[in-house]
């Protein structure tokens, strides 16, 4: 900033300036402010003049420059003595002596132009044999570089107007989360979660579905929102928390910003909540979700644009129908581990692991203690269901080429129970003609 204060000549005027201007700092630049200093204390008269206006000149100079009264009363000592200001900063008298000339920086950027920019210590190890070795005079100095120098002359302007090296931009650790998978021991509570973007049109972004699946008994929660922003999206999540029947033990997302991000983290800590992510190379940490993003999102929803706009009437839908199914009707194959004779992991899908979330829910033992308060699980009372008995094929009549059994049930819609029997037929055909009679009943 250049400061024109010529105008300012006598010490009524300084006094005025120094009132009007209590809240403001001026700094002229660190060239200009020796010449400054002395051309106020030359105009005034310093001096000549009485002590208290001398305070006000220190006054002016220290609100004009920055420096403290006690730097400026070194100063203006500097000034009465010697009859000016100058800086004395210069170039010492014997300074450091340069051990590596510019031609060793020249030499250096073309044994990195030649090698490919390797790491201090290899690059040492090359110059010491070019002189060690192959006995060449130029590099005499160099094979004495140690590593941790070899950065500072790549650093130097000399080394980069010779050559210019570009690196990859370095990583940044975030500190939310902790990088691992959850470890739920048979639990239900611990919960994955994903995004799935329904489609663009003419530029426009469609709505957001928010998958979040237990890793224990696969209870599913399905919510969506017109954006994955703070504004959006918290208040679904934490409805789609509220909506479990257990409690929240666990959250594991991917390495997605619209989960890694101090808001969730902070409304997770509030809960009380684990929060885990992803690790890298580790493509099964969060595999779960990942297949219910197929094989129920994208099944239910498809890959169609979906306006924003219906956001509120697919989430209200999702709470009041989809959820329901997907908890109460839909069921699910659960792994049976088991270690072969090389101590490998073997999953195994058995007929009987093959349930509901809530059949699943209601075998984990003591169930009743890990349940939100107002929650409690008991069997539906006995209730009439009509057994529709098929003929018996005639022993002459051919049979299906692959009889598929089939499982029909009637549960009762979203109640926390165990489902009556299942009726079971041996053949596709029958299956239907079965199954439009149970959903005309239904009707």
């Amino acid at each position: 900033m250049d400061l024109n204060d010529a105008r300012l000549t006598t010490l009524v005027q300084i006094r005025a300036f120094l009132d009007g201007t209590s809240d403001v700092r001026i700094a002229p630049g660190a060239g200009d402010r020796y010449a400054f200093i002395a051309g106020v204390l030359r105009r005034f008269g310093y001096a000549r003049l009485r002590k208290p206006d001398k305070g006000l000149i220190l006054r002016y100079l220290a609100r004009t420059t920055g420096l403290s009264r006690q730097q400026l009363t070194r100063l203006v000592g500097r000034w009465r003595a010697e009859g000016g200001l100058a800086s004395r900063r210069r170039a010492p008298a014997a300074g450091f002596a340069r051990r590596y000339t510019a031609q060793d920086v020249a030499l250096l950027a073309e044994v990195d132009a030649l090698h490919g920019t390797l790491a201090g210590p290899a690059t040492c190890v090359l110059l010491q044999r070019a002189w060690a070795v192959y006995g060449d005079a130029r590099f005499q100095r160099l094979a004495g570089l140690s590593a941790s120098h070899l950065y500072n002359l790549r650093a130097s302007s000399g080394y980069g107007r010779i050559r210019r090296h570009f690196t990859k931009t370095q990583p940044t650790r975030v500190s939310i989360g902790v990088r691992k998978a959850p470890q739920p021991e048979g639990r239900p509570g611990f919960i994955r979660i994903d995004s799935v973007h329904q489609g663009d049109a003419d530029g426009r972004k469609g709505i957001y579905h928010i998958n979040a699946v237990d890793c224990v008994t696969q209870w599913q929660v399905v919510a969506s929102c017109e954006r994955i922003s703070e504004a959006f999206l918290l208040p679904v999540l934490q409805q789609m928390l509220e909506s479990f029947p257990f409690p929240i033990r666990g959250v594991h997302a991917d390495n997605g910003s619209e989960y890694i991000n101090h808001q969730v983290a902070e409304l997770l800590h509030k809960l009380t909540v684990e929060f885990t992510k992803s690790r890298p190379r580790r493509s099964n940490d969060n595999a779960l979700v990942e297949s219910k993003n197929g094989a129920v999102v994208r099944k239910c929803f498809g890959y169609d644009h979906i306006p924003q706009r219906h956001a509120t009437a697919v989430n209200a839908f999702c709470a009041e129908h989809l959820n329901p199914y997907l908890n109460f009707h839909r069921p699910c194959a659960f792994a049976v581990e088991q270690r072969d004779h090389k101590g490998k992991i073997r999953k195994h899908y058995p007929k009987d692991q093959i349930m509901t979330p809530c059949d699943r829910l209601l075998t984990i033992p003591k169930i009743a203690q890990q349940l939100r308060p107002g929650i409690t699980p008991r069997k539906p009372p006995h209730h009439r269901q009509r057994t529709v008995r098929l003929p018996r094929r005639q022993a002459t009549q051919r049979r299906p080429r692959y009889p598929l059994p089939i499982l029909l049930t009637t549960t009762p819609r979203y109640r926390l129970t165990h489902p009556p029997k299942p009726l079971r037929s041996d053949s596709f055909r029958d299956w239907k003609r079965l199954n439009a009679a149970v959903q005309r009943r239904q009707k």
